[in-house]
């Protein structure tokens, strides 16, 4: 007879699994917004993944969003909605790690979960916040396709002004959209 695994272990990988599913269905979505309420697709999607949907943020990349604009204003517009999306919501998850500082339960369930994600993520956010402080916030979440949900609630765990961690994410949210521009732009540059 197999051993059953405990309904607890499975609970992670099925709430990653509908987060999962809901991403997918919200970057498809994302994938086909048009016009203006397409740019409040992005605003939503862009709150979302910063504090709760797995997946790229770089998807609001390709919205075909026509707004009548110029192309770099098309562009630009694009991506100061989706920073400022995605900064709101990391104020949200940032209050939200104010929160869970304070409660002990959760910590100390994190501390014991199977992925150990409070080790990992307080060790490398430990060290950036340490030698680069709200810098090294906006220069983490420049990288794109990196998953910058776990660096968002380690920070949020470690600090403490909103206005500053606001500030980090909207431009390491910004820098990310125009690096990845950029790097795409260079790709098709040399093809």
């Amino acid at each position: 007879m197999t051993p059953l695994v405990p309904l607890v272990s499975l609970v992670p990988l099925a709430v990653d699994g509908v987060l999962s599913a809901f991403a997918g269905g919200f970057e498809s979505l994302v994938e086909s917004a048009t016009g203006w309420p397409g740019m409040g697709v992005i605003f939503v999607y862009s709150f979302l993944i910063a504090f709760a949907l797995p997946g790229p943020s770089e998807v609001v990349l390709v919205a075909p969003i026509d707004l009548g604009l110029p192309p770099w204003a098309h562009l630009g517009s694009i991506m100061l909605v989706s920073a400022t999306g995605k900064a709101v919501g990391s104020l949200f998850a940032f209050h939200i790690g104010q929160e869970v500082k304070r409660s002990g339960p959760v910590v100390r369930w994190l501390r014991r979960s199977r992925w150990n994600v409070m080790e990992w993520s307080e060790k490398r956010s430990v060290e950036i916040a340490q030698r680069y402080g709200y810098g090294g916030l906006a220069m983490a979440l420049s990288v794109p396709f990196f998953p910058d949900t776990i660096s968002i609630y380690a920070f949020a765990v470690l600090e403490r002004d909103y206005t500053r961690f606001a500030v980090a994410t909207f431009l390491g949210s910004l820098g990310r959209l125009v690096v990845t521009v950029a790097f795409v732009g260079g790709l098709f540059t040399v093809l």
